[in-house]
């Protein structure tokens, strides 16, 4: 980058800030720039902003008398963040409580998925046949689908948090090949107690949910496709009778298909977890939603404020 400065500068900073080599004179002059970097000349203000490595770096130089100082601050890069867990195991109520604290679009490959069944498109209507059966849809159509999404401004400007996705070693590793690589993946854990045959799906917590209330869980939801928000008869009832009146349930979210997607996603799990293994947080999901939050809290602000000292 040439200037038009009368001094030639190639240096770094210390800890504190400070350069560490001085500037010489010369007739033709550059200015090296990294992530470190500042330099000073007497009696003479500068502005300037530079993108490095998808990170803003801004820097102001003060005035002084034969003397400068830097001053420098970097926003640092947004958090990207997955979340997984058993239908019903309360994914989308932290996922609401984590965007509302940090910022980050959500995107729900459920969601992407309904909406392209919606439009009536030829993928929509492949994907609502794997989808009824409660088995894994097509990656030739869920992944360009999450991929577009991850790639829209909103999402590389603010950071995102992919909700149910990957549900497989085979999605994982696609999105790997695209560069998408999260900061932290959560794992919603629940223990759950299989009627018949006394089996366990998962085995992280001390504590048992049967299958049959994630079951009631899953079918006793209903969505408001006014405002988006998600209802349950018996545990999160709508205010008025108006919004009740206006209540659907999704296709999927019937006794049948929940138990296909709870037996597809025991089968996929831990495949999905070797992938991530070094950045998995594995959370309690039996206890109340203000403690599973409190454990995933912890977590993004220890994150974020490492990355905001780096």
């Amino acid at each position: 980058m040439a200037a038009t400065s009368s001094c030639n500068f190639n240096w770094g900073v210390n800890g504190k800030g400070t350069p560490e080599q001085p500037c010489s004179s010369s007739k033709s002059s550059q200015i090296l720039f990294s992530s470190n970097l500042s330099f000073c000349y007497s009696n003479i203000r500068y502005c300037l902003s530079l993108r490095s490595h998808q990170t803003l770096l801004s820097t102001r130089f003060n005035e002084t008398k034969n003397s400068a100082f830097v001053v420098a601050s970097a926003k640092a890069d947004p958090l990207k963040i997955m979340i997984s867990g058993a239908p019903a195991s309360g994914k989308g109520t932290q996922c609401e409580l984590i965007t509302k604290k940090y910022g980050l679009v959500h995107i729900a490959a459920g969601d992407l998925l309904r909406a392209e069944i919606a439009s009536g498109s030829e993928n929509g209507k492949r994907a609502k046949e794997y989808m009824e059966k409660g088995q894994l849809v097509p990656n030739e159509i869920v992944v360009m689908m999450v991929k577009e999404r991850l790639l829209l401004p909103d999402s590389q400007e603010n950071g995102w948090l992919l909700d149910g996705y990957p549900r497989s070693l085979v999605q994982a590793t696609a999105l790997k090949e695209f560069g998408f690589q999260p900061d932290l993946f959560i794992l919603l854990e629940v223990r759950i107690l299989v009627a018949a045959g006394m089996l366990y799906y998962l085995v992280a917590s001390h504590y048992l949910v049967n299958e049959e209330i994630l079951v009631e869980r899953v079918v006793g939801r209903r969505l408001d496709p006014v405002t988006g928000k998600i209802y349950h008869l018996k545990y999160s009832p709508p205010e008025t009778e108006e919004i009740a009146a206006r209540l659907t349930q999704r296709f999927d979210d019937t006794e049948e298909k929940v138990k296909l997607r709870l037996q597809t996603h025991h089968q996929n799990v831990e495949a999905v977890l070797l992938m991530y293994e070094d950045i998995t947080l594995k959370v309690n999901g039996n206890v109340p939603k203000e403690d599973v939050f409190a454990q995933i809290d912890g977590a993004l602000t220890k994150l974020h404020e490492d990355r905001k000292l780096i």
